[in-house]
């Protein structure tokens, strides 16, 4: 075959309640390996999946196999977080970590303000034994993940499952993804997978 191979992305402002043939609908998983997964927060006026399904198309287009997650309880913020009395709580179900328990690295997909983005982090990586790269528009360091008990590439203490190995912000909830940052995420999915020679 000459030319390019062809993926549908869908990115919606707002998604269906429950299963649904979109990618971006609340609750729905596309199968793509068992390698890499994009991890989503449920869509709606704070959450636009847009990013997260341009980041799929750009890493698929690379020739790696990204499966994508995008959590039916995904808004709010974690019952840990210092602002859970206020807002929706944000969780994860049993299927999902069931789901996620079966991959190697996760890029997680979070937002705009610092203090949701490391408690949901470390909520994810509580309950599942996986390598993370967190995509956020908040500017974040590895120590502020430290400080709350997660473990990171840098420091192996933390009481989390999972661990983060990488951070890439500046990512705009909602904007297009500038190639600058789809070519960083690339680069550091490349550089932190642990693969066989078949596995993108």
């Amino acid at each position: 075959m000459i030319g390019r191979n062809t993926h549908i992305v869908q990115c919606r402002m707002g998604g269906g309640m429950g299963l649904g043939g979109g990618l971006a609908q609340r609750g729905t998983f596309a199968d793509a390996g068992r390698d890499i997964i994009a991890i989503a927060m449920s869509p709606g006026r704070r959450h636009i999946t847009k990013p997260i399904c341009e980041i799929t198309y750009a890493m698929r287009e690379a020739g790696i196999k990204t499966s994508v997650m995008v959590l039916n309880a995904g808004n709010g913020v974690p019952p840990e977080a210092p602002s859970s009395g206020v807002s929706v709580l944000f969780g994860i179900e049993e299927k999902e970590v069931e789901i996620l328990n079966e991959f190697k690295l996760a890029i997680i997909h979070l937002g705009n303000i610092r203090t949701h983005v490391i408690y949901k982090a470390k909520f994810i990586l509580d309950l599942v034994p996986i390598d993370a790269i967190i995509a956020c528009q908040a500017p974040v360091t590895f120590e502020d993940f430290e400080k709350i008990g997660v473990k990171t590439i840098n420091n192996n203490n933390g009481a989390t499952k999972g661990k983060i190995v990488d951070i890439v912000s500046g990512i705009i909830r909602g904007q297009s993804c500038p190639q600058e940052k789809l070519d960083e995420i690339i680069s550091k999915v490349k550089r932190n997978v642990h693969h066989d020679s078949n596995s993108i």
